[in-house]
């Protein structure tokens, strides 16, 4: 049996996955600081909750813009590498929002996440306008 849509299937999937271990960073800190309705001035808190934040505003148009594209039977082997790239950025991003040694992470995950979005989005219209 063939498998619809596996790049779609699995971006989704990672976006679920990583969506929740999001909340679960989140919910860590709310439990170690006892803060249980926004982030009372916490500067750890408040970063968290942005950086999952920051992944719900740009997720819904990867995953809709790889369904696009998927759909039109153009992703060949480079869709789910660059829907790859997109989660790995946003890991980096989420550590990078911790600052710390890891703060480079986060300017790393919003640049890899904007080639990514602008890439899909010109493939998407290149493919639309019938030029692929």
């Amino acid at each position: 049996m063939m498998t619809i849509l596996p790049v779609t299937l699995a971006a989704a999937a990672a976006a679920a996955i990583l969506n929740l271990w999001l909340s679960i960073r989140i919910g860590a800190i709310r439990q170690a600081t006892e803060i249980s309705i926004g982030h009372a001035d916490s500067d750890p808190l408040e970063r968290r909750m942005r950086a999952q934040s920051n992944f719900v505003e740009n997720t819904p148009f990867v995953l809709a813009l790889v369904l696009a594209i998927e759909l039109t039977g153009k992703g060949s082997w480079w869709l789910a590498y660059v829907a790859g790239a997109y989660f790995i950025a946003r890991i980096a991003h989420a550590y990078g929002m911790d600052g710390g040694k890891f703060k480079a992470g986060r300017m790393v995950g919003t640049l890899i996440t904007m080639v990514v979005l602008l890439g899909l989005a010109i493939v998407a219209a290149l493919i639309a306008g019938r030029v692929l």
